[in-house]
């Protein structure tokens, strides 16, 4: 599944404030005649185009060839240089043991009908039956020894045997012995094994009746950590390169892939394709799809004709249930093997000749070229920027239309979402669209492109399957069954969000009655007499969270949620008039806030702890949404941030927990979901320069490792893939950094729906200038500030558009502080001269700041 994330919240009382005056500002009248031109829409602006990541068009052609393996001629011709030939002669006969060969084992597994559906068997005999599809898997998992034993009728004169698994897990470290008619003998020992197929050699032949393989160690996998033997040959069977090419599209794509045959022998040669976000997870089968579910191959499958044609992989078979493909893939690796399925016979044969001109994609993603961007980032440290683009290029492979062959295929199809376009989690998997993923995908693509419809839909769909207790489901997959307890307070603050950027409040009126019965009935009914919510109340101690987290009880990060759940929907209702519903939720968030301080909050570490029960641990999730949130104080704050730093730091961003007594990995598990909350957090304690440092080892690792470009669902020890290759390298919950940028240390945030009234509120850190344009209903609100040397400390632009006022909240320090609207003084020190201005804990604060170009300098000798 995918995760949830955290929203804006009140960090002090200068948040307070400014929060407070803009809610007013539409109210307020100018006091100076303003005017003054905005640098954002000078020429340069436009050099952000440079960082754009998404392709120049919708048909995607690979970059270049990495590998082939086998017989191939003139690889290139799959870049449509030429013509590529795949060549494999027709496969000798497998060596077979005596009729009556018999097989015995120290386990086996019952029989089931198997990840496909089909009546399966997994007795020792599979291993000489001479079928390569049946095999032998021993009773239980991770239980060593395991052997297998042979016994032939007649002895056999062996040089060595072939051991054949399968791709679920091979046997790494095994022994193969012997009977002299008195004793085994060891004739091999083999370690370190990941062949699917293993040629043995004996040190010289040998003459026996009996063999036996003793495993001790087998690769784990999805499928479980057992022993499974496909065949074991009497004699050595040297594997045939299959034929193969592996190509590179530069980053990670998504769509549909399409082959271009020249040609191909008569004989029906069949091509398997596997793909894959990174060349670590790249074997004979892809990283993943969906077909893995149902114990497909791991491939995609195709027959070629004689006169070749164009093949567009869309799920289907070509007969029954012979010869398929899953279709759409997420994907920067694409490796294509003549090779088929035994399975497949006689429909397709792995051996022949197939040529191939050509290899693209058909890209289903929203295309987000320079033109579709509605905002734009852009500053003064080229990293930042690159990251901002990356992210915008991760959530535009995740904005795609939700069809029923393309998406999670665990129930999670839906006719109320099919043909819409939405947020998925993921490029690759699970392609649902899950709520906690919006919470900030929808926010990236508020701030980038014209596509809110895509997180309305999925917002509005989540809340029409709301359960009669209040609770919302998570997303579709399991028949909007999946039960998880922290997603519905997702809902809420993302459906604030999303009226907050655009201004829809008809979609506010429509649902707020989903709305008031996810607060009012469902989360009461999880709170225990300490006014917080506590997981296992109510039927929910089997309820997981957006990592499937084995935490209960009173636990920080569910109830800060639910703090800022309780703030968004009393903004919310002020939108719409209902001020008893408003002013009942922030008294109710304010009691919550006094319960987390007094329950949760460990002095002696100096932060707030992850659950009131249990071992003592700290979690970046709960310890970033109390400051995001308004939860802690500035002093708390501090403190909160202050012990992340010291306790999760790694080379690759900052892990959620600051010790490993949760899950064996906590300490070393990075997730950028809770990431972003925790990066916000220190831009709005005025750490910014340590919000930039946590983004850049963060984000620069995931640029600079794996796939590359593309933001990562989760990060594991050592900067790896969490997961291995199940992990999704293109998640929109991973976007974090372009709202922390844009909304951060830009510092631009709509604070009234539709940004009727806005906050500029700049965090700069070690930046020296950013500019950036925010989409609006009323037209864009630019934003452009430097930093100068000597008495000039800050100088911002900014064109807000008509129908809008808005705050303006700058850094200023020093003595005799200056402030300038315009060329005209709106502070000096010796009174508030223009715009209600205030000066405390270094920043100015001007209110009720009308529609227009304005140019503010901020001015003061050093202290």
């Amino acid at each position: 599944m995918s995760s949830a994330h955290p929203l804006r919240g009140t960090l002090s009382r200068r948040s307070v404030r400014i929060a407070q005056a803009v809610a007013v500002v539409g109210a307020l009248t100018a006091t100076m005649a303003l005017s003054g031109p905005a640098s954002a829409n000078s020429p340069h602006s436009a050099s952000w185009r440079k960082y754009v990541r998404a392709p120049s068009s919708r048909e995607v052609r690979p970059v270049a060839v990495t590998a082939t393996t086998g017989d191939v001629a003139h690889p290139q011709g799959v870049l449509g240089k030429g013509t590529a030939t795949l060549n494999r002669p027709a496969p000798k006969p497998e060596p077979t043991w005596p009729a009556d060969t018999t097989a015995t084992a120290s386990s086996y597994h019952d029989g089931n009908n198997g990840n496909d559906g089909k009546p399966r068997t997994y007795v020792p005999g599979n291993a000489v039956d001479g079928d390569t599809d049946t095999f032998w898997n021993d009773a239980n998992a991770a239980t060593y020894p395991a052997w297998l034993e042979i016994t032939s009728p007649t002895p056999v004169t062996l040089p060595g045997i072939t051991v054949l698994s399968n791709s679920d897990g091979v046997p790494q470290d095994f022994t193969v012995e012997t009977w002299d008619g008195s004793a085994w003998t060891t004739r091999a020992t083999v370690t370190g094994n990941s062949d699917v197929r293993r040629a043995v050699a004996f040190s010289s032949s040998v003459t026996t009746a009996r063999v036996r393989i003793t495993v001790t160690k087998d690769q784990s996998s999805g499928k479980g950590e057992y022993t499974r033997i496909n065949e074991v040959w009497p004699g050595l069977v040297a594997a045939e390169p299959v034929p193969s090419v592996t190509l590179d599209f530069g980053k990670v794509v998504s769509g549909y892939p399409r082959i271009s045959f020249a040609g191909a022998s008569d004989n029906s040669p069949g091509v398997r394709v596997a793909f894959s976000e990174t060349l670590d997870y790249l074997t004979d089968r892809s990283d993943y799809t969906r077909s893995d579910v149902s114990g497909g191959p791991g491939t995609d499958q195709y027959a070629v004709p004689r006169q070749g044609g164009i093949w567009t992989d869309h799920k289907s078979c070509l007969s029954g249930t012979k010869v398929c493909a899953d279709g759409l893939h997420g994907f920067r690796y694409m490796r294509i093997s003549l090779d088929a399925l035994p399975s497949d016979a006689p429909l397709a044969q792995p051996s022949g000749t197939v040529r191939i001109d050509g290899v693209s994609l058909d890209f289903t993603p929203f295309l987000g070229t320079p033109d579709s961007y509605t905002g734009w980032f852009e500053s003064s440290d080229a990293e930042l920027n690159q990251y901002w683009y990356d992210a915008s290029y991760t959530n535009e492979l995740v904005t795609d239309t939700f069809r029923s062959d393309d998406v999670d295929p665990r129930n999670a199809d839906s006719p109320t979402l099919d043909g819409k376009l939405v947020l998925h989690d993921g490029a690759k998997r699970d392609r649902d669209p899950y709520v906690g993923d919006v919470a900030v995908s929808g926010r990236t693509t508020y701030l980038t492109h014209d596509a809110a419809v895509a997180a309305k839909n999925v917002l509005a769909d989540l809340a029409d399957h709301q359960r009669g207790d209040g609770w919302i489901p998570p997303a579709s997959i399991n028949t909007y069954t999946l039960p998880l307890f922290d997603y519905p307070l997702w809902w809420v603050t993302s459906s604030w969000d999303y009226v907050l950027y655009t201004g829809d409040t008809a979609y506010a009126r429509d649902y707020y009655a989903n709305l008031v019965k996810t607060l009012d009935s469902w989360y009461p009914s999880v709170t225990d007499a300490n006014g917080l919510l506590s997981k296992g109340l109510n039927g929910t101690g089997g309820y997981g969270d957006y990592a499937f987290l084995p935490r209960s009880g009173e636990v920080t990060y569910y109830n800060t949620l639910y703090v800022q759940a309780l703030k968004d929907a009393a903004a919310l209702a002020t939108s719409l008039g209902h001020g008893a519903d408003a002013d009942r939720w922030q008294k109710r968030a304010a009691t919550v806030s006094t319960a987390i301080n007094t329950r949760l909050w460990d002095s002696a570490a100096g932060a707030y702890l992850d659950s009131a029960t249990g071992a003592v641990r700290h979690g970046q999730d709960g310890n970033g949404l109390a400051v995001v949130a308004g939860v802690a104080d500035p002093t708390r704050a501090a403190s909160a941030l202050d012990h992340l730093s010291r306790t999760t730091a790694q080379p690759y961003g900052n892990a959620f927990m600051d010790n490993n007594t949760l899950v064996p990995d906590g300490s070393q598990r990075v997730y950028a979901f809770t990431s972003y909350p925790e990066i916000q957090a220190r831009f709005l304690a005025g750490k910014a320069d340590s919000a930039i440092d946590e983004i850049k080892r963060l984000y620069g690792w995931m640029a600079g490792h794996g796939p590359r470009i593309t933001d990562w669902e989760g990060i594991g020890p050592g900067g790896s893939m969490y997961e291995g290759g199940f992990t999704s390298a293109a998640h929109g919950w991973s976007t974090g950094v372009v709202p922390a940028l844009t909304n951060d240390l830009l510092g631009a945030t709509p604070v009234t729906p539709g940004f009727a009234t806005w906050s500029v509120a700049p965090h700069p850190g070690s930046v020296t200038w950013a500019r950036g344009q925010l989409p609006t209903p009323h037209g864009p609100l630019t934003v452009d500030w430097k930093r100068g040397g000597g008495d000039r400390q800050f100088t911002l632009d900014l064109t807000a558009p008509k129908g809008t006022s808005g705050v303006a909240d700058l850094p200023a320090t020093g003595t005799r502080v200056t402030v300038k609207v315009d060329g005209r003084v709106a502070w000096d020190g010796s009174g508030a001269h223009a715009f209600q201005a205030t000066l405390k804990d270094g920043r100015v604060t001007l209110r009720g700041i009308p529609a227009g170009s304005h140019t503010i300098t901020v001015t003061g000798k050093a202290s």
